[in-house]
């Protein structure tokens, strides 16, 4: 019997490429949380930035510099020292994109129509950059953080400000003056003492010239070509804070010695290093001892980013697996109306919306923290309480997102392994889920009325149900006091009931009902698809992620 090759090896029910997409306009929590805050400009800009993240140009860029990673040199051919990393384009053009989008600097803009939503509105670039590539955003973060640490050096401030909020990208390796604009990276982390910074050996001394002299190491040094950075050194009043060039005020390079680059499981575009100091140049910030307080006001920035960045992903996979559902066809029926299949992505659909709301919204906190005290008191306890459920509900919903693609989502041809690879990264950065519960028990302790302001939205937003799911944050937080293990329990009931009571404001009711009823009724649940059919499962698909 005669065979036809080309009828064996055609191509059929397999899903087309998930590209083509605007990130912006097809996610309805997204556009709902920032309704209140849009013009027409800014619903162009979002728009425009959408379409970008989630076109085929942006996933091809982001494959590119992903599976071209950076490298290190480490001297010249004469044997001179280098000290540089090297990118593939891919990783410039993505930079140079999310530079001429302000990702690095838009917070701080003094544009006055912008007063009262500068966090929100590059809280959602950030969203769906992260939907398109992580790791080029660490740069991104590390700038737009660290002007909030420079303030305690209103000189340095000054003097930098300029160049970091320009919107021109300038990989050159050159002092930060001949540049169009700078990238600023931080280091804090050494081998012995990783979170407990105050264990750090890097010390510092006056050098005579207005800068100090920084020898020691840093075990994690992000994002090594950026052009300073803060760091983290002993001098004798305790552990300080610089601000350390790449280049020194006379022009030469300062003393920092690249060792090697983390061979890192995820974030593979960006460089991660290990790096000596000898005598690094460097310039004091804030008060001598008192750099961790300096610092965290970076890494409170920071945090908002991870969660921010986690609640893209959790989008980006999830929308990846409704796409292939709706394409494949499994035992006569598309896998999307597979009864299993339906609630299983509804399910997820139920945690990527509460996880968007939830970040948009603490975003938001933050535009309005310097103004009001309620909401810095919102902030101030939300923000480790955010970073801890939206970076751990990463993983898994990820993992089950690849499962529904099956084999094809287990291969690196496409984006679900390298999202799958990234998504632990946050939930380890700026501080692992031990160290969100311990700073959500130092917010309680130093101001108790920061809980009272969360329950007074909970109670408004909920309803009926917000006494109840207050008394239950009341209880949590009261057991904490005798028992601080049990901050675990607390701090993941805050940020699922913050998240369903954000719901609530810019959800349909069906949507925020559901979350409620299987995220705050106390079932344990290890896996997705245990809805029941009570919830109308298609319908929660199709509102999260409408056809296009």
């Amino acid at each position: 019997m005669d065979h036809d090759p080309g009828v064996t090896h055609e191509v059929f029910n397999q899903t087309p490429p998930y590209a083509g997409r605007n990130l912006f306009t097809g996610d309805p929590v997204l556009r709902s949380a920032l309704d209140a805050l849009l013009d027409p400009q800014t619903e162009e800009d979002m728009t425009r930035a959408g379409a970008y993240w989630g076109s085929a140009d942006a996933l091809e860029m982001a494959r590119l510099a992903n599976t071209n990673t950076p490298t290190l040199r480490t001297h010249d051919a004469q044997g001179r020292r280098l000290d540089m990393v090297e990118f593939h384009p891919a990783y410039h053009a993505l930079m140079r994109r999310s530079v001429e989008g302000g990702l690095h600097c838009s917070a701080w803009d003094r544009d006055q129509a912008l007063t009262g939503r500068r966090h929100a509105l590059r809280g959602a670039r950030l969203y769906m950059t992260a939907q398109g590539e992580c790791g080029h955003i660490c740069p991104m973060t590390m700038t737009n953080a660290a002007t909030a640490a420079l303030k305690a050096a209103p000189e340095l401030l000054e003097m930098w400000l300029p160049r970091i909020t320009s919107r021109r990208y300038d990989h050159r390796f050159l002092p930060a003056e001949q540049k169009a604009g700078v990238t600023i990276g931080m280091g804090m982390t050494e081998k012995q003492g990783g979170t407990d910074v105050r264990a750090n050996t890097t010390s510092a001394s006056q050098s005579g010239n207005g800068m100090w002299e920084v020898t020691g190491h840093k075990w994690f040094f992000s994002a090594p070509m950026c052009d300073a950075f803060l760091v983290l050194a002993q001098t004798q009043a305790g552990p300080t804070c610089f601000l350390m060039p790449r280049f020194l005020p006379d022009g030469t390079v300062n003393r920092i010695r690249l060792q090697r680059l983390k061979d890192k499981l995820g974030n593979r575009s960006n460089a991660s290093s290990e790096v000596e100091f000898h005598g690094a140049g460097a310039w004091l910030v804030g008060e001598e001892g008192h750099g961790v307080r300096t610092i965290l006001e970076m890494v409170t920035l920071t945090r908002l980013d991870c969660a921010l960045a986690s609640a893209g992903q959790m989008r980006a996979a999830l929308g990846e697996a409704v796409h292939h559902a709706r394409h494949r066809q499994v035992f006569g029926a598309k896998l999307i109306d597979q009864p299993m299949m339906t609630r299983v992505l509804a399910d997820m659909a139920l945690d990527v919306a509460a996880a968007t709301a939830l970040s948009i919204r603490l975003a938001r906190a933050f535009d309005h923290g310097p103004n009001n005290e309620r909401e810095a008191l919102f902030a101030r306890l939300v923000t480790p309480a955010a970073k801890y459920w939206v970076c751990k509900a990463t993983p898994p919903l990820v993992y089950e997102a690849m499962e529904c693609l099956g084999g094809n989502g287990y291969v690196e041809e496409g984006t679900m392994a390298r999202i799958y690879r990234e998504a632990p990264l946050d939930a380890i950065w700026e501080g692992a889920g031990n160290v969100m519960c311990l700073d959500v028990l130092r917010a309680l302790q130093k101001s108790p009325e920061s809980l009272d302001a969360v329950i007074g939205e909970v109670e408004r937003d909920l309803g009926s149900s917000g006494p109840v799911s207050s008394q239950v944050l009341k209880a949590a937080a009261r057991a904490c006091v005798d028992d601080p293990g049990s901050s675990r329990i607390l701090t993941e009931q805050l940020a699922l009931t913050v998240a369903a009571a954000c719901l609530r404001q810019v959800a349909p009711r069906a949507v925020a009902d559901a979350f409620i009823d299987t995220r705050l009724g106390g079932q344990w649940r290890a896996t997705y698809g245990m809805l029941d059919s009570r919830f109308d499962a298609k319908a929660l698909v199709e509102y999260a992620f409408p056809e296009m």
